[in-house]
């Protein structure tokens, strides 16, 4: 910061923090709609907010069937190892402390 800034402007100068570089005079920086007073922007209706919903959904890309049963395969056989190492563990670990404690 320099000398005669507050910094209540809200505003991260990143220039001025840069050393070497100069700051931007405050009308070159801009300011967020939010924080500028914009209030002019409405809400879409239920129906314009639906159909912009659709449109949206036509540009995902989706899977086929083959696709997701192969990704479905992979997480199943991910899930089942893991739990079977877990068991493993757990029982392994319990064994262990029951002859510690024994």
């Amino acid at each position: 910061m320099t000398d005669g800034d507050d910094g209540d402007d809200g505003m991260l100068d990143v220039a001025a923090e840069a050393p070497g570089a100069e700051a931007a005079p405050p009308a070159a920086r801009v300011r967020p709609s939010s924080l500028a007073g914009d209030t002019t922007r409405r809400r879409a209706s239920t129906r314009q907010f639906l159909h912009e919903v659709n449109v949206e959904m036509r540009k995902v890309a989706w899977p086929t069937r083959a696709e997701t049963v192969n990704y479905a395969s992979v997480v199943l056989v991910t899930l089942a190892v893991l739990m079977a190492l877990i068991f493993g563990l757990d029982l392994g670990f319990s064994k262990v402390a029951l002859y510690l404690f024994k």
